[in-house]
């Protein structure tokens, strides 16, 4: 057995990250930041807290999606836990809901099962 196969990914604690009231384009990037930041090495779940979140811009999309490509990429899932319908809209509109998990709230979003949603 060589060290890389001595290797134990050691599985952390779900990170919640709460958002914004509004993401537009002034903060945007910011979010994406952190959601990416988010996803460092053992999470295997952050949950994007978006309960509080009333509008969201395609530059708010395209930073969720990225940070999605990224939670695939290292292993990890990014789950959505979204209340505003105007938002929710959004995101069916633009099949969001097909790409990640969307949840109505943080606890629904964290006691999921992987790969199971719906808001």
């Amino acid at each position: 057995m060589n060290d890389q196969e001595r290797l134990v990914r050691v599985q952390a604690d779900p990170v919640v990250i709460t958002l914004a009231a509004e993401i537009d384009m002034s903060n945007a990037d910011s979010v994406g930041s952190d959601l990416r930041a988010a996803l460092r090495p053992g999470v295997t779940v952050v949950v994007a807290d978006m309960t509080s979140t009333v509008f969201c811009d395609s530059g708010g999309l395209r930073n969720l999606v990225l940070a999605h490509h990224q939670a695939v990429a290292s292993g990890a899932e990014l789950r959505l836990a979204v209340q505003s319908k105007t938002v929710l809209r959004v995101m069916e509109l633009t099949g969001i809901f097909q790409l990640m998990g969307v949840y109505p709230s943080v606890a629904a979003a964290l006691q999921a099962q992987p790969g199971v949603s719906r808001a």
